[in-house]
């Protein structure tokens, strides 16, 4: 009489097999999560440092605008964002083109100038840009903005 062994060997081999392929697609599913959750937030990041370079050339074109009818431009200044854009730094620059006098037009006579608002996440002795970072969280943005005064 010949009796069949039972195939437990065979069993145990295919468990292991679907348990190792089990692991192996919770990892990637782990990892790909990971890297979208990163995504959505490097998203989050720069377009609050948009948001916060905007800022910066509001504030800019309020000072040169509300100076009356003298307008100048202001020293570089470093502003920390308060509320939602908090943890965020902008540098506005102005440059004024010709740097005295102004330009003459059909009679006219004009001042221009140009704002450069730089916003960021990671400063650089308080100020934007900060080039040296390598950080991963790291965000910036650049706007800029020119203005013509008739004076």
């Amino acid at each position: 009489m010949n009796r069949l062994r039972p195939s437990g060997g065979f069993t145990m081999m295919s468990m292991l097999f679907i348990l190792v392929a089990l692991a192996a697609l919770g990892a990637a599913l782990a990892s790909l999560s990971q890297r979208q959750h990163m995504g959505s937030a490097g998203e989050l990041a720069a377009a609050k440092a948009y948001q916060a370079a905007f800022a910066g050339l509001e504030w800019g074109s309020h000072q040169i605008l509300r100076a009356g009818g003298q307008p100048a431009c202001f020293a570089t200044r470093s502003i920390a964002l308060p509320d939602q854009l908090s943890g965020y730094t902008v540098t506005v620059t102005c440059t004024r083109t010709p740097s005295t006098g102004t330009v003459a037009d059909d009679g006219q006579t004009h001042a221009f100038y140009t704002l450069l608002a730089t916003a960021c996440n990671i400063t650089a002795a308080g100020a934007c840009p900060n080039g040296s970072t390598n950080e991963a969280t790291y965000s910036e943005r650049q706007l800029s903005r020119s203005l013509s005064l008739s004076q």
